[in-house]
């Protein structure tokens, strides 16, 4: 996938509604009647039935399916301190990805709050409003203090996901990674690169699930956390068990298992060759990797990886853990969110890596087959099991660590509820555009003189589904991606009207009069109508020099279609051509097809 220039991810934010989310009414509000039970005078009822018991508060309104995404920005991705203002984009980002993935509604909150205490009482002061709250982008230390006094103050299910999201998804890479190299979690040597708030949290979780103190060796950026340093949090003297220092890569020696949450660069081939037999690699550091994914395969064989990118196999996103987490938490109305609970996601997940693949995923991803081993230890983002798999293993845990208020009770009901939540709405797209990027196609813009077309390539060509082939006037075509900053590497232009294609534009017409001198064309007027963009560009994919075409905006359904037909025709056995619509709407993909 091409590198997203600054100014689309600019022009993304600010187009139409700025910002990615809004509010949607859910009730009906057309007549008089409606708004007057909306607000005024009918709302009096249910606020006098929550004044006498405050639990009814989740029964008529919307608090048990509103999760806060909470910041105060001094930790954002990899930004670092940019302030409460600039980390709403990606507040935001996280409301998206609950909504579209476990249909959760969310209130981006932004506080203007460094210190923990302030931070603290901010949120308790807005608790009320939520079914949950997710602590997003706050550094550490400051963030292990704010969780934990968020959790032990209020009664509903409260996550800092930058520290648990990876945590639970990348455990559940680890098990079924083990699993795999037929090795026990109790006995592996495990390496650590970076100290913060994920990773101390990965490796927390890590020791949760076996994984002995003397044999995790954590780096923070001043070296090994040992016995003898006096510049450690509690959180880290927790790991600093080791009396002797020893360097980065000598640890790396007969290691089993490396975790990254750093930087780029940190990791070499030499570090990776001296580990144990079947090393497992997570190299997690986000944009690039500790060590590239082609440079750790090169070295080892025999290696398990992961990283945090899509391009690679084994991607720890933490969407595969955070939106059906709270779906589970808030469908039982869990008072917190505990260890029982992050530990029957991380089993959940890793047991979903072994089942076998849907077809649909299977399909998106460009594959021929998927299925459990070294390339597949935990499930793919688009897996639509995803929810019915971990929301119930939440909700279970919940159940049977007594923090649940609403327990479920029948259960094949309950995952019937959440498999009509999936939000199909941008489903289809999001197969198709993976399965798209798996084998890009060459495809022929016929109109490729005009802004909105040269838009659309470029933004194919980004989303890597396509190498544009364009149609037109070199020098107009030229202009317009000088004026409009289009940037595609190795673009094609081609004008058939130009003289250096005449002689394709003589073999071209030569082959159509061949197929069509049977129905009033004469070879002449075949040779002209390749002059003409639909005609020129049915050819170029006739003859296998591009894949597809697109045409039609600027021209009538007919125009464009006819030539399609003339040069490509239809397949034997098929008589007649039809059309068909998407139109991607909030309830789902509707096709609208031509009829005979």
């Amino acid at each position: 996938m091409a590198k997203i220039k600054k100014q689309d991810a600019l022009d993304y934010h600010s187009s139409g509604k700025p910002g990615k989310i809004e509010v949607v009414p859910t009730k009906p509000y057309a007549s008089q009647r409606d708004l007057s039970l909306a607000y005024s005078p009918g709302v009096a009822e249910p606020c006098l039935r929550i004044a006498d018991n405050i639990e009814d508060v989740y029964k008529y309104t919307g608090k048990g399916n509103l999760v806060a995404v909470i910041s105060n920005g001094t930790a954002v991705l990899g930004l670092g301190d940019i302030g409460p203002e600039a980390s709403k984009p990606v507040m935001e980002g996280k409301a998206l990805l609950f909504k579209i993935f476990a249909d959760i509604d969310v209130f981006d909150i932004e506080i203007d709050a460094k210190d923990p205490e302030l931070f603290i009482q901010t949120v308790k002061a807005i608790a009320p409003t939520f079914g949950g709250i997710n602590l997003e982008d706050i550094k550490a230390p400051e963030a292990f203090e704010i969780e934990r006094r968020l959790k032990e103050e209020l009664d509903i299910p409260i996550m800092h996901d930058d520290q648990h999201g990876t945590a639970i998804i990348s455990s559940a890479a680890l098990i079924n990674a083990l699993e795999l190299a037929k090795k026990k979690i109790d006995k592996v040597k495990i390496v650590v690169s970076g100290a913060g708030a994920s990773a101390l949290a990965c490796v927390k979780l890590y020791h949760s699930l076996g994984a002995k103190l003397e044999n995790i060796f954590m780096f923070d950026s001043k070296g090994l956390l040992t016995e003898d340093r006096k510049d450690l949090d509690p959180m880290k003297q927790f790991f600093a068990i080791h009396k002797r220092w020893v360097s980065f890569a000598d640890a790396f020696k007969k290691a089993d298992v490396f975790l990254g949450l750093s930087r780029a660069g940190l990791v070499n081939k030499e570090m990776i060759a001296s580990m144990a037999k079947d090393p497992i690699v997570f190299a997690l550091a986000n944009p690039e990797p500790e060590i590239p994914y082609k440079e750790a395969t090169s070295v080892r064989k025999d290696i398990i990886m992961a990283t945090g990118r899509s391009d690679h196999p084994n991607q720890v996103n933490n969407v595969l853990g955070f939106p059906f987490i709270f779906r589970g938490a808030l469908d039982v109305r869990a008072t917190t969110i505990n260890e029982e609970m992050k530990l029957a996601a991380v089993k959940a997940i890793a047991s979903l890596a072994k089942e076998t693949i849907p077809e649909e995923v299977i399909e998106a991803y460009g594959a021929k087959n998927i299925s459990f081993g070294r390339e597949q230890i935990i499930p793919k983002p688009l897996d639509p099991r995803l929810i019915y798999y971990v929301a119930p293993a939440v909700a279970k845990a919940a159940m049977a660590s007594g923090v649940a208020k609403n327990p479920i009770k029948n259960w094949d009901e309950y995952e019937q509820i959440l498999k009509n939540r999936l939000g199909l709405d941008n489903k289809l797209l999001r197969n198709i555009t993976t399965k798209a990027q798996s084998n890009p196609k060459s495809v022929v813009f016929a109109e490729g003189d005009n802004v909105k077309i040269l838009k659309a390539a470029q933004q194919a060509y980004e989303e890597g589904v396509t190498q544009p082939i364009l149609l037109g006037k070199k020098k107009r075509i030229q202009e317009l991606i000088k004026e409009y900053a289009i940037e595609i590497p190795d673009l094609i232009i081609i004008d058939p009207k130009s003289e250096e294609e005449e002689k394709r534009r003589i073999e071209f017409g030569k082959t159509l009069f061949e197929r069509r001198k049977r129905k009033g064309l004469t070879e002449f007027e075949a040779i002209q109508l390749m002059r003409e963009r639909n005609y020129f560009g049915a050819m170029l994919v006739d003859q296998g020099i591009a894949d597809a075409m697109i045409t039609g905006l600027t021209r009538s359904y007919s125009s464009v279609l006819k030539p399609v037909l003339q040069v490509i025709g239809l397949e034997k056995d098929v008589n007649v051509a039809s059309g068909m619509y998407i139109l991607n709407t909030k309830r789902g993909p509707i096709f609208l097809a031509d009829t005979r």
